[in-house]
């Protein structure tokens, strides 16, 4: 892994399901993540994602490019556009530096309105031996 290196875009359709179950799970029950008229009331076309199970999405993007052994160290995000029903997310990270085992990478998570996330993560790669194991 080097600073300039692209990791593969993940889409992610934006169900009523993903968004209603990521505010349960994240204990956020604010009525704008689930009840549709409570949010159009508050001036929202719809309901829209929270920024914890976007949190969780970016985290899982990150694990999912670069491994079951990497380990999220830091995650800063700042949210955009809202992701609603029927649109896709598409994740994108940049790899923009490496300090031993550990990469910071740029992520931008965009739908069909704009970015919906953007930020930075760390995340520590331990290095592989030639048996397959972390080194030390």
């Amino acid at each position: 892994m080097r600073a300039g290196d692209e990791l593969p875009p993940l889409e992610i359709p934006i169900t009523r399901t993903l968004i209603v179950a990521g505010a349960v799970a994240s204990r956020d029950y604010q009525d704008v993540h689930h009840d549709a008229e409570s949010a159009r009331q508050k001036g929202s076309p719809d309901v829209f994602m929270n920024i914890l199970t976007t949190n969780g999405l970016v985290g899982r993007y990150i694990t999912d490019c670069l491994g079951e052994r990497s380990v999220l160290r830091k995650v800063a995000i700042r949210l955009g556009a809202p992701n609603y029903p029927g649109d896709t997310m598409v994740l994108r990270g940049t790899v923009t530096s490496v300090e031993d085992d550990t990469a910071e990478v740029r992520v931008v998570g965009s739908n069909g309105l704009g970015n919906h996330v953007t930020g930075t993560v760390s995340v520590t790669v331990p290095r592989a031996t030639a048996g397959g194991k972390a080194a030390p």
